[in-house]
C-alpha cells in the first residue's frame, strides 16, 4: 500500500513518532538503535521522518531494541485504551488484501489479535518468530493455505489452528474468494 492512502499514512505517522518519540526516552541516538536492532541508520531516519514504508520483521527489531511491544510503534501515540490498537499494518500485492491489529493483552509478555484478509492469489511470508511464540488462526470466511515448515494444512471456514511460529510458516489464498481469518500472536 502507498504512503498515499490515508490509512498507511497515519500508521507510518505513527510509527514515526513513536519511534522517536521511544528512542528518545531509551536515552539512544539512531547509530545506537541502529547498532542494537541490526536495522540500518538510513533506515531509521527514514522511518522517523516517515518517509519509509516498513516491514513488520524491521518493525519487530526496532521494538526488541527499545524493549517495546510491536503494537507500542504503530498505535495512535494518543489512544486511551491501549489494548485496542485497530491499525492497518500490512497490505497485500493485491488490492484488498490486508492485516489489521485489532487488539493486544497481557500474556507473559502480550498476545496481539488480528484480522486478515488474503485476496485469490495473495500470500503473506513473515519471518520466522522467537522461540517460544505460537500462533493461533481462526477462518471465518474461505479456505487458507497454511504452509508450516514442510507441512501444508488447509484450513476452511469454521476451522482453527495452532502452531508454533518460530517455524518458517507462510499463509497463502489459492482459491477463488477472499480468506478472511483472526490470528493471534502468543508471545
Amino acid at each position: 500500500m502507498h504512503k498515499e492512502n490515508p490509512h498507511r499514512a497515519s500508521v507510518l505517522q505513527h510509527v514515526s513518532q513513536n519511534v522517536r518519540r521511544l528512542r528518545h526516552a531509551a536515552g539512544l541516538s539512531q547509530t545506537a538503535l541502529s547498532e542494537t536492532s541490526g536495522v540500518s541508520r538510513r533506515m531509521l531516519v527514514a522511518i522517523e521522518a516517515g518517509e519509509k514504508n516498513v516491514s513488520l520483521s524491521t518493525l519487530d527489531r526496532v521494538a526488541e531494541a527499545l524493549d517495546v511491544a510491536f503494537s507500542d510503534l504503530i498505535q495512535a501515540p494518543d489512544i486511551l485504551d491501549h489494548s485496542r490498537i485497530n491499525e492497518l499494518a500490512w497490505a497485500g500485492e493485491i488490492a484488498g488484501s490486508k492485516a489489521v491489529l485489532l487488539a493486544k493483552a497481557t500474556a507473559r509478555r502480550e498476545v496481539e489479535l488480528w484480522e486478515w484478509r488474503l485476496e485469490p492469489g495473495d500470500r503473506y511470508c513473515p519471518d520466522p518468530d522467537p522461540e517460544s511464540w505460537s500462533v493461533q488462526l481462526f477462518v471465518f470466511e474461505g479456505c487458507l493455505t497454511l504452509v508450516v515448515g514442510e507441512a501444508e494444512t488447509l484450513v476452511g471456514s469454521g476451522e482453527f489452528f495452532m502452531f508454533a511460529s518460530h517455524l518458517p510458516h507462510v499463509y497463502r489464498n489459492e482459491g477463488d474468494v477472499a480468506v478472511r481469518f483472526v490470528r493471534n500472536v502468543v508471545i
